[in-house]
């Protein structure tokens, strides 16, 4: 999910008849979209917690449609061809088309057009603070707001506002660049004894 909500509040498309305040924050979003998703690949913490529903901390990986993460409970490998997501209790390997919207139950409730929101921008001292507003009618993500720092563009945090729940995603030690495709591969042989649930279609 960690994932789809980064992708949400990051990915931007240039639109026309915008203010030129909702145009430097589209313009800065996807210089931060293609340093964190862009084909020389990325890596991140991440921290969210959006109480009663959904609590984790863990490192990212991205490159391009490409992308692993790890945490307390879970690590998941994405080749862009097939995913496969270590249920580290079960020591079950469940594996999923890699873009499936099954392999993540929370991920329908994130989906985003860019087209239903506003944006705004604002220079902080902290860094940028870019503002997407739901557009009347949008269901959904609400209202996201970004922090970004001033130096590197990085995102710094997100906060989001789903229906009545708000939360907010702390990232930390992002690294741009340097990132094999071989992290991305599924180490079968070092999974022999997990249990394997293949929901591919």
């Amino acid at each position: 999910m960690i994932l789809t909500l980064l992708c949400a509040t990051i990915g931007l498309q240039a639109q026309s008849k915008e203010t030129p305040n909702a145009q430097q924050a589209r313009r800065l979003f996807n210089e931060t979209f293609k340093m964190i998703y862009g084909e020389q690949g990325s890596q991140l913490h991440y921290k969210v917690n959006i109480i009663g529903i959904y609590k984790t901390e863990g490192t990212i990986w991205t490159k391009g449609k490409k992308s692993k993460f790890v945490d307390e409970k879970y690590i998941a490998w994405n080749d862009d061809v097939t995913y496969y997501r270590l249920e580290r209790k079960k020591n079950r390997i469940v594996i999923y088309d890699a873009h499936s919207d099954e392999r993540d139950k929370y991920a329908t409730k994130f989906k985003f057009n860019p087209d239903n929101y506003t944006y705004s921008i604002k220079d902080a001292k902290e860094g940028y603070y870019i503002t997407l507003k739901a557009k009347k009618g949008v269901s959904g993500i609400k209202e996201a707001r970004c922090l970004l720092d001033k130096k590197h563009r990085y995102p710094v945090s997100v906060r989001i506002k789903l229906g009545i729940f708000h939360t907010t995603i702390k990232i930390s030690d992002v690294k741009i660049g340097g990132i094999s495709d071989d992290l991305f591969r599924f180490p079968k042989d070092s999974y022999k004894d997990c249990e394997y649930d293949d929901k591919r279609g």
